[in-house]
């Protein structure tokens, strides 16, 4: 049995509106894998954005529990919980937030740095990261000069940077037209695979989210598997 990389147990989220209580989450409950892929889908508003957030360390539920790695993260404050996200959770979002200033390798550099890592190992693991998404040849390219697709393969190497147990994905295809959205789908199958990473997908498109391990919807608050 592959080692669960993200667990939740009955989330809640609940929000105050004009002195009305809003539930957006209501006893949601999910468990994702090293080298799994699952896909999140719903409509919008239906709550997927929160519970990423939830699972990423971004937001604190209402309650219920979280636990990264087999370790629960409920209860931790605020700068161990982003000690917690920085060693242990990636992000990828449909933009990919490159910072334009730098290039693809820097881009790449800069997470690993920032958690501590010597520059020297810093660009070597860049550098290996480019090669795994078939950008060895555009290291030295800054973001204006790379395609969208290129763009978010970038930003998926960069997520990968720190090695995370777990990838949070925000509609990483969302902004690209078909066939690009096919070979980054591809891509980061394969490093997910590779990287024995535990993958959380949000994504409208129901046909990458069926080639996923697991689809579940979230409907009325709760998610349910197909």
């Amino acid at each position: 049995m592959s080692e669960t990389m993200l667990e939740l147990s009955n989330i809640v989220r609940s929000f105050e509106q004009a002195g009305t209580r809003l539930d957006v989450l209501r006893g949601a409950a999910l468990t994702v894998r090293a080298g799994e892929l699952v896909a999140l889908v719903g409509p919008s508003g239906a709550g997927k954005s929160t519970l990423l957030h939830i699972a990423g360390l971004l937001e604190r539920p209402t309650s219920g529990t979280v636990r990264i790695g087999g370790t629960d993260v409920s209860t931790l404050d605020d700068a161990k919980r982003t000690e917690v996200r920085r060693r242990s959770v990636g992000f990828v979002y449909q933009f990919h937030h490159l910072l334009p200033e730098f290039s693809a390798l820097e881009n790449i550099v800069l997470p690993q740095m920032i958690a501590g890592v010597a520059r020297r190992e810093a660009a070597k693991r860049a550098a290996e990261l480019l090669r795994m998404v078939g950008l060895e040849a555009r290291g030295d390219h800054r973001p204006a000069r790379l395609s969208g697709g290129e763009q978010q393969r970038v930003a998926i190497a960069r997520a990968l940077a720190n090695a995370p147990g777990l990838l949070i994905a925000d509609e990483p295809t969302g902004n690209l037209d078909p066939n690009t959205a096919e070979g980054v789908f591809s891509m980061l199958t394969n490093l997910v695979r590779q990287s024995r990473v535990g993958a959380l997908v949000a994504t409208h498109n129901l046909d990458l989210a069926r080639r996923m391990d697991r689809v579940l919807e979230m409907r009325d608050g709760l998610l349910v598997e197909h």
